[in-house]
C-alpha cells in the first residue's frame, strides 16, 4: 500500500500543487507577517554599521630626496605596480591594526572586545583582549585596489559613523608611519652594515699608506710635489750646467778679446773695467796732443815735454790696469771653467741615482694606487655611510590621501528598516508555501487513492 500511495504522490499536477498551496494559504499569510516582523525587529534591534570610505593614492615612486637614492625606483609599470601591491598590504597588516589598537585603545571598546561575551578557552584561559580587539578590527577593516590607477580605497565599518572616521584617519597615519618606519629601518641596516665595513677598510688604508712610506724611506725615495727629489736635483742641476757653460763661453770670450785688443786697443768688452776705458781716452788724448804740438814745437819744448811726461805716467797707469783687468779675467774663465766641471762631476754621480731611483719608483707607484684605490674604496663607503644616517631622518614616502572619510548617507549593515520588513515577509511566505505543500503531501498520502475528490482534482 506504502508503494501505491508513493506512486500516486509522484502523479501530482499543478492542480493539486494550488489545492495544497489554497489550503495552506492562511498558514503563508502568517508566516510572511511573522516574517515581516521578524525582519524589522531585526533590522530595528540588531547593533548598526556605518562603513566609511578613504580614496589613498600610494605612489610607487618615493620622493626623489639624493639623486643616489637608497631604495631604487622602478621604470617598468610591472615593477611599480608590484611596489604599490606591497605597500597596500602594509595598510591592512597587523603591525598596523595593532597600532590602532594601542593608539585607540579598542581593547576596551565593547564593540570590539566584549567581557561579558568573551568565551574562556579550551584550556580555561581567559581570551587576551587586544588580540581578540585585532582579530575584530580586521574583520572590519579591507581595503579594494583599481586596476587601472595607484590608488587604493580604505573601507572602515563601527558602530558609529565618528568611530569608524576615527579608525579610519587613524589607520591611514599609522600606514604612513609605518612606510616610513620600514625606510628607515632599512636605512639603518644598511648604515651599519656600512659602519662595519669602514673599520676594517680605514685598517685597509692605513697600512697600505704606511707600507708606501715605509717602501720610500728604505728606498730614499724622497719626494716633492709629487716628484721624486733626485729628479728635481737633476733637473736643477741640468739647469746650473747649461748656465755655467754660458758663464764659460762668455769669460772665454772677454778673455780672448781683451788679449786681441792689447792695453792700447779701442774695443771695449763685458770684461773691460771703466778705469781702463778712462786710461785708454786719456792716452789716446795726450798722444793726439803731443802728435799736434809736435808739427809747432820742437821736442825741448817744455809744453811737449810736459805733455810726454804725462803720457807716460798714463801709460804706465794703462798697462798697469790692463795687466790686472787681464788677471781677473783670467780668475773669471778659470773659475768657470771649474764650475762646470763640478757640476759635471756632481751630474755623473746623480744619474746613477737617478736611475736606480726611477726602478724604485715604478714598484713605488704600483704600491701608491694600491693606497690610494683602497683610500676611494674607504671615502666611497664613508661618505655613503654619511648619506644613508641623514636618510634615515628624512621621510621620503609618496602616499597621499585624495578622499577623507566623511559621515555615510546611511548605515551599511543591517539594510533599511522597510527593506527587511520585506525581505522577511518574502521569507515568511515562502516558508509558508513549503510548508502548505509538504501537509497537503502529508494529507494525500493519507487518504485512499480512489477518493472522489482526489480523482476530480486530477481530472
Amino acid at each position: 500500500m506504502t508503494l501505491n500511495k508513493i506512486g500516486t504522490f509522484l502523479e501530482l499536477d499543478f492542480g493539486r500543487l494550488f489545492v495544497w498551496l489554497r489550503a495552506g494559504l492562511a498558514l503563508v499569510c502568517l508566516l510572511a507577517i511573522v516574517g515581516g516582523i521578524v525582519g524589522g525587529a531585526y533590522a530595528l534591534l540588531s547593533k548598526q554599521r556605518y562603513t566609511v570610505t578613504t580614496d589613498i593614492l600610494i605612489n610607487p615612486a618615493n620622493l626623489q630626496v639624493v639623486p643616489n637614492d637608497l631604495y631604487p625606483q622602478s621604470a617598468q609599470v610591472d615593477g611599480q605596480l608590484l611596489s604599490a601591491r606591497s605597500k597596500e598590504r602594509i595598510l591592512t597588516s597587523g603591525s598596523v591594526l595593532s597600532r590602532v589598537v594601542d593608539d585607540l585603545d579598542l581593547a576596551s571598546d565593547p564593540e570590539f572586545f566584549d567581557a561579558d561575551r568573551s568565551r574562556t578557552g579550551t584550556d580555561g584561559a581567559k581570551p587576551d583582549p587586544k588580540l581578540t580587539a585585532l582579530k575584530n578590527l580586521a574583520e572590519r577593516v579591507s581595503s579594494i585596489a583599481d586596476e587601472k590607477s595607484f590608488v587604493t580605497t580604505l573601507m572602515v565599518s563601527a558602530e558609529t559613523p565618528a568611530k569608524a572616521i576615527l579608525i579610519s584617519q587613524d589607520i591611514v597615519k599609522t600606514f604612513q608611519e609605518e612606510l616610513a618606519s620600514a625606510e628607515a629601518s632599512g636605512a639603518s641596516r644598511a648604515a651599519a652594515a656600512l659602519d662595519g665595513r669602514l673599520g676594517q677598510l680605514k685598517s685597509d688604508v692605513q697600512a697600505a699608506e704606511e707600507k708606501v712610506e715605509a717602501y720610500r724611506r728604505s728606498h730614499n725615495l724622497a719626494t716633492s710635489n709629487g716628484q721624486l727629489v733626485s729628479s728635481q736635483t737633476m733637473t736643477q742641476l741640468n739647469g746650473q750646467i747649461v748656465e755655467t757653460q754660458s758663464r764659460v763661453i762668455a769669460a772665454q770670450a772677454s778673455y780672448d778679446a781683451l788679449l786681441a785688443a792689447g792695453a792700447n786697443g779701442t774695443n771695449s768688452g763685458p770684461a773691460t773695467s771703466e778705469a781702463l776705458v778712462a786710461l785708454r781716452a786719456t792716452a789716446n788724448g795726450l798722444r793726439q796732443q803731443i802728435d799736434s804740438q809736435s808739427m809747432t814745437f820742437g821736442p825741448r819744448h817744455p809744453s811737449i815735454v810736459r805733455l810726454k811726461t804725462e803720457y807716460n805716467t798714463v801709460s804706465a797707469q794703462l798697462s798697469a790696469e790692463y795687466a790686472r783687468t787681464l788677471r781677473l779675467a783670467k780668475v773669471n774663465l778659470d773659475a768657470a771653467k771649474t764650475s762646470s766641471a763640478s757640476l759635471n762631476a756632481k751630474m755623473n754621480d746623480l744619474k746613477g741615482n737617478v736611475f736606480s731611483d726611477s726602478d724604485s719608483e715604478v714598484a713605488l707607484r704600483e704600491l701608491e694606487r694600491d693606497a690610494a684605490s683602497k683610500t676611494a674604496i674607504y671615502e666611497s663607503f664613508l661618505s655613503r655611510a654619511r648619506q644613508i644616517t641623514e636618510r634615515e631622518q628624512i621621510d621620503s614616502t609618496n602616499v597621499q590621501v585624495i578622499s577623507t572619510a566623511v559621515p555615510p548617507k546611511g548605515r551599511s549593515w543591517p539594510p533599511r528598516t522597510v527593506v527587511m520588513i520585506g525581505l522577511g515577509a518574502i521569507g515568511g511566505m515562502i516558508l509558508g508555501m513549503l510548508l502548505a505543500i509538504t501537509l497537503g503531501i502529508v494529507r494525500d498520502m493519507r487518504l485512499p487513492p480512489n477518493r472522489p475528490d482526489v480523482i476530480a482534482s486530477r481530472a
